[in-house]
């Protein structure tokens, strides 16, 4: 939404004296605008032109964890020993749950 910077701000003073039926209105009014879209329906008609991947196959080489990570017991993703934050119950925890 554009902002327009020249017309006059409203102070916490105007602010206060909005009716209580104009407040009513704006709040209807947005509620209205809203669409509810399933994000998911809509990017499923979406084709990329040349992405038909239907005949490719991926290889991936997995390493099995080292001896210097850890596997977080609350994300269940492996991270290096500097990540490790606290061990709650005797499991590890990363700095990233742990916050």
């Amino acid at each position: 939404m554009a902002t327009d910077y020249d017309t006059p701000r409203k102070t916490d003073d105007d602010v206060n004296e909005d009716s209580i039926e104009e407040l009513k209105a704006r709040r209807n009014d947005k509620s209205a605008a809203t669409v509810d879209v399933d994000e998911f329906e809509q990017a499923e008609g979406l084709e990329l032109p040349g992405a038909d991947l239907s005949n490719e196959e991926l290889s991936v080489r997995v390493l099995p964890r080292q001896a210097d990570e850890f596997t977080c017991m609350s994300c269940f993703l492996v991270h290096h020993r500097s990540q490790l934050a606290a061990e709650k119950n005797g499991h590890p925890i990363c700095r990233d749950c742990a916050a």
